[in-house]
């Protein structure tokens, strides 16, 4: 099963045996949450299900609701999906002799392989800010050489050559960059609002007082733990919509173009995702999108409603029209800018020369 995840990876021959060097089930504990709701998957009660799990394409969640209960089996600690993980190893550029720098340990599987690749001449380094987590990768990556620190933000004074980070954020920690020699690579997923599902992985390189690059692929990504959004109510619910300017596309079209990714890059400051419920006795899947006390839905038919003190019906549109003409570029056309203070940041797309500038609260 393992040689067979390795064989579908699209990667380099060298990602590719570093991974076949560490069977995935020798690093997924026996407990793991297969679904949003329920009970967790012990591989001791049903060994067939969890075998099929850490051998699919997907992510594994290993903790939910960092340890406790909850309603819901909300991912706190994962094991990311393979093809992502080579995705990101790849965009860091990582080789024998690095120095290496992994934000969020979780399994430990990623900084074995991660070992691997940089051979006895490098070194790998891991922060992990859930002490719980951090013992048992440790223990998983005894004989690998790397180091795991149970602490939120990297060692002090230590330079690297590659940063990548396995939690996204919305504001790049300046220990994160702080840790990067000048012209090393930090590979993490990020998105404009806190509270996005999407989290488009960038490759940022960097170049003295900033970093910048390009987004290399999606990616959804849980948060950084202290950069949670906390509960948010949903956008307009219990407030009286009034019809907008309807969209050329209906949101079922919408959500299918793979188009959602790039316009929330182009939307600063805007919360944008898709409900399944039935809204106002309609049902169907909308895009549903909120700023402040503004909102817009968009429905199957493309008709729109909403209301507040900002259209965000129209940038929408404006937005889908720009992508439009320019034959809907993906995220690889987009590229993000932090400038010295993280305190805002630059989104960059190459397809139109269009750029929008997303402040972001210290």
């Amino acid at each position: 099963l393992h040689t067979a995840l390795v064989e579908r990876l699209d990667t380099t021959p060298a990602i590719r045996d570093a991974f076949a060097a560490h069977p995935r089930h020798r690093f997924i504990p026996d407990m793991v949450w297969p679904d949003a709701t329920g009970s967790p998957l012990y591989r001791s009660t049903d060994p067939g299900r969890w075998t099929r799990l850490v051998y699919s394409a997907d992510a594994v969640t290993i903790q939910a609701n960092d340890g406790g209960p909850g309603p819901r089996n909300e991912p706190s600690s994962s094991s990311s999906a393979p093809q992502v993980m080579a995705d990101m190893i790849a965009a860091a550029g990582v080789g024998e002799g690095m120095r290496v720098l992994e934000i969020g340990t979780g399994t430990g599987w990623n900084a074995a392989i991660l070992s691997t690749l940089v051979g006895a001449k490098g070194a790998v380094t891991s922060v992990e800010i859930d002490p719980g987590v951090a013992a048992l990768a440790r223990e998983r990556l005894t004989g690998t050489g790397v180091t795991v620190h149970a602490v939120a933000a990297p060692p002090d004074g230590e330079v690297y050559d590659a940063v990548i980070a396995t939690c996204a954020v919305t504001r790049i920690p300046s220990s994160w960059t702080a840790a990067l020699r000048k012209g090393g690579v930090l590979v993490l997923p990020w998105s404009p609002h806190p509270a996005a599902h999407s989290t488009p992985i960038a490759a940022l390189r960097h170049r003295g007082g900033s970093v910048s690059g390009r987004f290399v692929r999606e990616g959804a990504f849980m948060r950084d733990r202290t950069q949670r959004p906390g509960d948010l109510p949903f956008p307009g619910l219990g407030r009286q919509p009034v019809p907008l300017e309807p969209l050329a596309v209906g949101s079922v079209e919408l959500i299918g173009s793979g188009m959602m990714t790039p316009l929330l890059l182009m939307l600063p400051g805007v919360r944008l995702g898709t409900g399944m419920r039935p809204f106002q006795g309609r049902p169907g899947r909308i895009v549903w999108m909120g700023a402040g006390q503004a909102w817009a839905y968009l429905w199957p038919d493309g008709t729109v409603t909403g209301g507040g003190d900002r259209a965000l019906g129209e940038e929408l549109a404006e937005a889908y029209r720009m992508l439009r003409e320019a034959g809907l570029p993906g995220v690889g056309h987009f590229a993000l800018e932090a400038g010295p203070d993280r305190g805002s940041y630059r989104v960059v797309c190459e397809a139109f020369d269009g750029y929008w500038e997303h402040a972001v609260s210290s």
